[in-house]
């Protein structure tokens, strides 16, 4: 099997072609791959044409996840890389993230409605925290928080699988350093700590908005860098890198 990988901001992703895998993934495929390639998940393009792609993105224990900042942006970059397209749709389930491959080789993607619920207290082991509930098309919990790794380390893991959230979610704890930046941990569902997650920053960016904290444009400082959010309404359009680290690469 003939894969790739990329990365964006450290968040890295094998990407296959299912006509060149033969048949669709499995978890155990999907696991499989991810940890002999050393990535945070697997990008299987089920079908590209012209400036159209769909994609499956698969979390590194064999979880499907209904979106990813990141590996939208990967997937966009693969396919202008391969067709010299600057523009290019990825579709990913219900969702279309529309992307714009820029000159200085940044990404900009329009991804769509962000739905950005009321302020909830959640008792985490006793310790009663303040959630704000957010949808990018995938479940997250942001907490507004002064926190050290550690933190992310233990309450991440409880988050993700508190009984708030039957289907589990993903985790931002979210520092406020000025009126557009943010400085956020991530906890991914399905996959762990992070060092950067692209749905995650838009979350996190919508509920600083939505909460009064921020305003748009936001900066949001992630271990792995920098990424711009743009909250217009109830949409959102993320710009930061995808890089291409290896092609070709062979995996049993």
């Amino acid at each position: 099997m003939r894969l790739s990988k990329w990365h964006a901001l450290g968040n890295s992703y094998l990407l296959v072609e299912r006509a060149e895998a033969g048949t669709p993934l499995t978890p155990v495929q999907a696991r499989t791959l991810s940890a002999g390639g050393g990535s945070d998940g697997v990008l299987e393009v089920l079908s590209a044409s012209g400036d159209q792609l769909t994609v499956l993105i698969w979390n590194p224990d064999g979880s499907l996840a209904e979106m990813s900042g990141n590996g939208t942006r990967i997937a966009a970059a693969w396919l202008a890389q391969r067709t010299g397209s600057s523009e290019v749709d990825v579709h990913v389930g219900p969702r279309t993230v529309r992307a714009h491959i820029r000159g200085d080789g940044l990404v900009e993607q329009e991804l769509g409605e962000v739905e950005v619920g009321p302020l909830e207290t959640i008792d985490v082991s006793g310790r009663q925290l303040e959630v704000t509930p957010v949808s990018v098309g995938n479940p997250h919990a942001v907490v507004r928080l002064d926190h050290g790794r550690d933190d992310l380390l233990r309450l991440g893991p409880l988050l993700e699988r508190h009984p708030r959230f039957p289907d589990r979610t993903n985790v931002q704890l979210v520092e406020v350093e000025d009126v557009h930046t943010l400085r956020v941990s991530v906890w991914e569902r399905g996959a762990g700590e992070t060092s950067s997650s692209g749905s995650s920053a838009v979350a996190a960016a919508a509920a600083a908005v939505a909460r009064g904290w921020c305003e748009s444009p936001v900066t949001v400082r992630l271990p792995g860098g920098e990424l711009l959010v743009e909250i217009r309404g109830r949409r959102a359009r993320l710009t930061g890198p995808a890089v291409e680290l290896a092609s070709d690469l062979e995996l049993p």
